[in-house]
């Protein structure tokens, strides 16, 4: 195994085809919180309740691929490597203008690189485990926006974007 999973790559293309971040600012999303600044971004998607739910999930993915295929969960390190530099090419070409333009934080691109290399493991694994978070999250870059919090307790409540 030297590529990705065919349908890891599908999203990768799909995510590519799509402008990120033009919607930033834009209330076109009516069942999301919403900031008003880059600032308040980042500051969101830094907050430890944040982390660790984006974490929580990752943790919850793990295990739940575990409980179906302890083989397959053994893997993980071996897949990672593989899709890694993927998903790190793909947020390099979308997002670093934006962060050079608005100066943002080494932040902003360490979490988009997590939501995006998570949402490639989801792909990954997705013949054992049904895509969640990842994919949900997902959907505010296919968007447009920055997927950066949550405001509720999960899963009752709303993705914070901007």
């Amino acid at each position: 195994m030297s590529e990705p999973h065919p349908r890891t790559i599908a999203t990768l293309d799909k995510l590519d085809s799509v402008e990120w971040f033009v919607n930033v600012g834009k209330r076109d999303q009516s069942y999301a919180a919403y900031v008003n600044s880059w600032d308040t971004a980042i500051e969101t998607c830094s907050a430890l309740e944040w982390e660790n739910l984006t974490l929580e999930a990752a943790n919850q993915l793990r295990e739940r691929i575990g409980e179906k295929s302890k083989e397959r969960s053994n893997q993980w390190n071996m897949v990672l490597k593989i899709v890694k530099p993927f998903s790190d090419a793909l947020v390099r070409d979308k997002s670093e203008q934006i962060a050079l333009r608005n100066k943002l934080p080494d932040t902003f691109l360490s979490c988009v690189r997590w939501d995006i290399f998570h949402l490639c493991m989801e792909a990954e694994y997705s013949d054992l485990v049904e895509p969640g978070f990842f994919s949900s999250l997902s959907y505010y870059y296919f968007k447009g926006h920055f997927p950066c919090g949550f405001s509720g307790v999960f899963p009752e409540g709303k993705f914070i974007v901007y």
